[in-house]
C-alpha cells in the first residue's frame, strides 16, 4: 500500500482488503511484522505508520471528510486510530486476501501488544481481537462514535487499561 496515495472512500482512510493493527510501541510493531513475514508476507503486503504518521492521516481524513463517511463506521474508526496515535501507538496496515488470512494475521499480532486489528471489507469492518476485560459492545452511531467497550465509550481509556496491563 503506497501511503502517499492511500485508500480513499468518501474522503477518509479505507484499506479495503486489508487488516489495520495498532501497537503501543515502535518496538511491538516492529516484532509483529517480523512475525507476519514468517506467515509469506512480503514487505509490499505490511505498511507501517509511526504515532506521527498516523496522526497526519487522522487529520487528513477529518479536513477532508464527506457526510457519506459518518454512515458507515469509517469516520468513527478514524478518530479512534487518532486518539491511539496521540497516545503514541503505531500502526500496521497488512493485506489480507481473505477473512482466513485476517484472523491469521490478527492471531500473529495479538502477542505483540497489539490493540485493535480491523479487517475491512468492501461494506463490513470486523474487529479481529477482544480482551477478557472488554465491556459488551452497544451500538455504534455517528453521533456516539466507535465502541471501544469501554465505561466512558473512549478509545483512549480502553488502551491506557490494556497498556497498563
Amino acid at each position: 500500500m503506497d501511503k502517499q496515495n492511500p485508500p480513499i472512500s468518501h474522503g477518509v482512510f479505507k484499506p479495503v482488503g486489508h487488516v489495520v493493527i495498532s501497537f503501543p510501541s515502535a518496538s511491538d510493531q516492529d516484532q509483529a511484522a517480523r512475525a507476519l513475514r514468517a506467515l509469506g508476507l512480503g514487505a509490499d503486503d505490511i505498511t507501517l505508520y509511526s504515532d506521527g504518521e498516523m496522526r497526519r492521516q487522522v487529520a487528513a481524513d477529518l479536513e477532508r471528510a464527506t457526510g457519506l463517511a459518518s454512515l458507515g463506521q469509517e469516520l468513527n474508526l478514524v478518530k479512534a486510530q487518532g486518539e491511539l496515535a496521540a497516545l503514541g501507538y503505531h500502526f500496521l496496515v497488512v493485506k489480507a486476501d481473505d477473512d482466513e488470512m485476517a484472523r491469521r494475521i490478527a492471531e500473529t499480532a495479538a502477542p505483540f501488544k497489539a490493540e485493535r486489528a480491523q479487517h475491512y471489507g468492501n461494506f463490513v469492518i470486523e474487529e479481529l481481537i477482544s480482551h477478557p476485560d472488554d465491556e459488551p459492545q452497544v451500538a455504534e452511531s455517528p453521533d456516539r462514535g466507535l465502541d471501544a467497550q469501554t465505561p466512558s465509550g473512549r478509545e483512549a481509556e480502553r488502551a491506557l487499561r490494556k497498556h497498563r496491563s
